[in-house]
């Protein structure tokens, strides 16, 4: 039986973005297909906090175009927080408010309506232990706080995942278990962005690394590569041509 091709549910199509006298994109140019891992490898003013930035609307672009699940950011960005998730480096929730809270009220936000025990059963599929769902966040590891944060992303059923630095400042065990979710959503369908320095967890994951330097896209490297090759020798390659 033919498959269905997967379809484009991120684009950004040539984007420039220039700060004073600094442009942090220069002509950038990505596609994230449904169930498909991208990660974003890139040094410290690569262009990756501009470029989710952009993707998230909070900044405009000076050429360029972008696609959420078929929406514009620069012109629909309500209904393009609507179809995508970002998790930053550390996830924002209320402290005082347990996990299960923080999911129902965030759930509202989004205008979604679910049963108590259909959001108990988010926290439970993304492997938040039991003993944590209803007691304070302020209590939480970086890692519950994730998944806290991929529960809402499942509750808005949103087409895409934008992650900044998932899997910093986490444990091996933690950074496992945050591995096998966001492949588990991707199974699911679910178009994931990953902006990150980890490149084990980068090659382990992704389905295609995108290495991006100085605002420009230099190499994208696809699954079956990833298995055949060493991509540190590949990120410093660049990293230094680009030095």
């Amino acid at each position: 039986m033919q498959t269905q091709p997967k379809r484009p549910v991120i684009q950004i199509d040539n984007l420039v973005k220039t700060f004073a006298d600094h442009t942090a994109l220069q002509g950038l140019s990505l596609t994230v297909n449904q169930g498909v891992i991208l990660a974003l490898l890139g040094p410290n003013g690569a262009g990756k906090t501009t470029t989710i930035n952009c993707l998230l609307g909070f900044l405009k672009p000076d050429k360029g175009r972008i696609s959420v699940a078929g929406y514009s950011p620069q012109e629909d960005v309500a209904l393009v927080r609507q179809q995508l998730a970002y998790i930053p480096e550390q996830v924002a929730l209320y402290p005082r408010l347990s996990g299960l809270e923080n999911l129902l009220y965030f759930s509202k936000i989004a205008k979604v309506a679910m049963a108590d025990c259909d959001l108990r059963a988010l926290l439970e599929i993304v492997s938040l232990p039991n003993h944590a769902i209803d007691k304070p966040v302020s209590s939480y590891s970086k890692g519950m706080r994730q998944k806290v944060g991929i529960a809402i992303a499942l509750a808005k059923k949103s087409k895409a995942l934008i992650l900044d630095e998932p899997t910093s400042g986490l444990d091996p065990s933690a950074s496992h278990e945050f591995s096998q979710l966001i492949q588990r959503l991707a199974r699911q369908g679910v178009a994931i962005l990953m902006a990150t320095h980890d490149l084990f967890r980068a090659q382990e994951d992704a389905h295609r690394v995108a290495i991006i330097n100085r605002g420009k896209l230099v190499e994208t490297i696809h699954y079956q590569q990833l298995q055949e090759t060493q991509l540190e020798a590949h990120y410093l390659k660049h990293i230094k041509v680009g030095a």
